[in-house]
């Protein structure tokens, strides 16, 4: 068996939001990350969705973005990107 590679191994305190709230057509449960491994973007989970993406507010503001990163339908990402402009 060959060595494994790593191209990176670190370990960081991170501080952690989890919110759950209700939009019109669904339940949003979501964890926040913070951590300064993404140049000041936050990692947003979506629990029940099993999807995440790295938001940062230039994200928040580009057209279909949160539609295809959580797979939601326009109204239910706008709830959400309404939500993240917020604490973003």
């Amino acid at each position: 068996m060959t060595e494994r590679f790593f191209l990176y191994d670190d370990t960081e305190d991170t501080k952690t939001r989890f919110v759950s709230f209700v939009g019109e057509n669904q339940r949003f449960d979501l964890a926040i990350v913070q951590t300064s491994r993404h140049y000041g973007k936050q990692l947003v989970l979506d629990m029940q969705g099993n999807r995440f993406a790295i938001i940062g507010q230039d994200d928040l503001q580009e057209e279909g973005y949160l539609e295809f990163a959580f797979q939601l339908n326009e109204v239910d990402a706008e709830e959400l990107r309404s939500f993240l402009a917020e604490i973003v």
